[in-house]
């Protein structure tokens, strides 16, 4: 076996064949790094270009859904019901809209006068409330409250019936039969002789024809609408006296267990703020209808003592009717300033002035000194609430609508002022 010499050319040209294809696999895997090098970093910036055009498309969406484009604002699928192309479907649908109100309408129209006997029996409820809360501070309990309330309600109105009703009948009758007198004698004062030379025949005429509405009997009957129509008036009245009394002690019996159970018509994350609500909605009109009661009583007894220290006609019935008529709210006063005034100038003008000028003295004393005290409890109303709402109630439902007016007014504004206006405070 021979050897080969490594010195000799062809080893060396063997040697070097070798190294050379060395470096070039070297210089091939180099640039192979290289090119894989370079696809690594194209596609790490594919990404992050891919990752920033996501980015700004989610930029530009939460823009877009932060501040919405009318134009772009998805379009609202129209109802079958209301499309204008399917004309008989649509006139029907606002065919069956206007006969369901007109039902609700009728149907609320029948139940006028169950509605107002329940309103009546609602709001004495609410009244006699604060006796009853006010015997529960005192130790008794609900039951012996309502108890000890209803007997002294029961007391009083048999007290009226028996004592005062009486009294204002015979009053009534006694003023019917005097009015020729009265008029007679007012034709021969001063103050006619004056009237007439400023307004002529025409205050004759006028106190003619008064004379003749008052006690004409056919008149009157005939303005009642016939004796039949008067008698069932009567039947009616005296059954309504009987519904709103008997009401008035259901409501007064079971008004926490009516507020509990509307209670819980409301959510239950919302119940503490909506009772509060309540309470105190129902604290202000129980203190206001008993505060407007006790003040239509002081002006009754004033208008009882002048008309008997003056020497007037029909002191008992002109009590009556002054605590009638200030049951309404704000004018109520000055509405019996000027019957009562009236009333006393037929007897005797000089008299009519005291009364005029003492009572108008009594209305600033109640306004300024008493009312402050008596409605403490209540929710303040402004003035011209009062007016408005007294005049729009009462030509709605009446003297019934100028007595709920007031406290319908302040329960408005009470949920204005709890709820309302404090979200309103919440926005920017």
């Amino acid at each position: 076996m021979s050897t080969e010499d490594p010195t000799s050319p062809a080893a060396s040209d063997r040697s070097d064949s070798r190294a050379a294809a060395r470096a070039t696999r070297a210089a091939d895997a180099a640039e192979a790094a290289e090119v894989g090098a370079a696809i690594q970093a194209d596609a790490a910036a594919d990404e992050a270009s891919a990752a920033a055009d996501e980015a700004d498309a989610a930029a530009a969406a939460a823009e877009a859904a932060e501040h919405p484009s009318p134009a772009d604002a998805p379009t609202p699928r129209r109802s079958m019901w209301t499309r204008i192309d399917r004309p008989y479907r649509l006139g029907f649908l606002l065919t069956l809209g206007g006969l369901s109100a007109f039902l609700v309408a009728l149907a609320l129209t029948s139940l006028s006068t169950v509605l107002v006997y329940v309103a009546i029996a609602l709001f004495a409820a609410l009244g006699l409330n604060p006796a009853v809360r006010l015997l529960e501070r005192r130790g008794l309990s609900r039951g012996v409250s309502v108890a000890i309330v209803i007997v002294a309600l029961v007391a009083a109105v048999g007290l009226v019936l028996v004592l005062i009703v009486p009294v204002v009948v015979e009053q009534i009758a006694s003023f019917v039969k005097s009015v020729p007198k009265v008029i007679d004698d007012f034709v021969h004062t001063d103050l006619y002789l004056l009237l007439e030379k400023q307004f002529g025949d025409q205050i004759g005429s006028l106190l003619t024809d008064g004379e003749k509405l008052l006690t004409d009997g056919k008149t009157l009957t005939a303005l009642g609408g016939g004796a039949l129509k008067v008698g069932t008036s009567i039947a009616e009245g005296v059954s309504a006296f009987v519904i709103v009394f008997v009401l008035t002690l259901y409501f007064v019996v079971g008004l926490p267990g009516i507020i509990t159970s509307m209670l819980r018509l409301a959510p239950a994350r919302k119940r503490q703020q909506a009772r509060g609500i309540v309470d105190q909605i129902t604290e202000s009109v129980g203190g206001y209808v008993q505060g407007m009661v006790i003040l239509a009583f002081a002006n009754s007894m004033v208008a009882l003592v002048l008309y008997l220290l003056l020497g007037l006609p029909f002191p008992p019935l002109m009590a009556v009717v002054a605590f009638l008529v200030t049951l309404i709210p704000l004018i109520g006063p000055l509405l019996f300033l000027a019957i009562g005034t009236v009333v006393a100038l037929l007897a005797d003008p000089v008299h009519a002035l005291i009364f005029g000028v003492v009572y108008l003295i009594y209305i600033q004393i109640e306004a300024y000194v008493l009312t402050p005290k008596v409605m403490n409890r209540t929710l303040e109303v402004p003035g011209l609430l009062v007016v408005l709402g007294a005049l729009v109630g009462g030509t709605l439902l009446g003297l019934l609508g100028a007595l709920v007016a007031v406290p319908a007014t302040a329960s408005i504004l009470i949920v204005l002022n709890q709820i309302f206006i404090p979200r309103q405070d919440e926005r920017v």
